[in-house]
């Protein structure tokens, strides 16, 4: 059986990944009321389907993409249930073609490993290498549901505090599409 913990509201006593406590200390500054749960080690979206019910909200899909040259990132902020079509997604921003993002660049750029790419790498990305680009349905859902970094953490944060809040915080201007 999947393990998922009760609802907790306070931050964790320590941190699994610097990231992690970035992501915390942030929330914090900046007055974000957050939801998370524990868990087994949960990768794919189907392990999300008990967190999705725990947190009464819909896990986010992120994917964390890239040009064939491996210079131009994207991280993409779609529903859990859409297929990705990379044809549609280039189309729709007017680029060549992309694809996944290697497995060591998401150590690398995101602090993260595959499974976990998150809107919060966007504290880390110094260089503002990566365009987060998030997909229309996602902005329009009242709560935001997604890793915090960890394979085994994950938290809801009301969506408009993602978009209105942490992102301005980041200098991250996401770019919304309909795919």
């Amino acid at each position: 059986m999947f393990y998922v913990s009760e609802v907790i509201t306070e931050k964790p006593n320590e941190f699994k990944t610097k990231l992690q406590e970035a992501v915390y200390k942030k929330l914090e500054e900046l007055a974000i009321e957050h939801q998370r749960v524990e868990t087994d080690e949960a990768i794919t979206m189907t392990d999300c389907i008990l967190i999705n019910d725990k947190l009464t909200m819909q896990m986010v899909k992120t994917l964390f993409l890239c040009n064939r040259q491996k210079t131009t990132f994207y991280l993409f902020i779609t529903t859990g249930s859409k297929t990705f079509k990379s044809k549609d997604f280039s189309k729709v921003l007017k680029i060549s073609r992309v694809s996944f993002a290697p497995e060591e660049l998401f150590e690398e750029i995101l602090q993260t490993k595959i499974g976990t790419a998150t809107v919060y790498s966007a504290l880390i990305d110094d260089k503002k290498q990566i365009q987060i680009v998030i997909d229309k349905e996602v902005v329009s859902e009242e709560y935001y549901g997604c890793s915090y970094g960890t394979t085994s953490g994950y938290m809801k944060v009301k969506t408009a505090d993602i978009l209105q809040k942490f992102l301005p915080a980041t200098n991250h201007q996401p770019i919304i599409i309909e795919v």
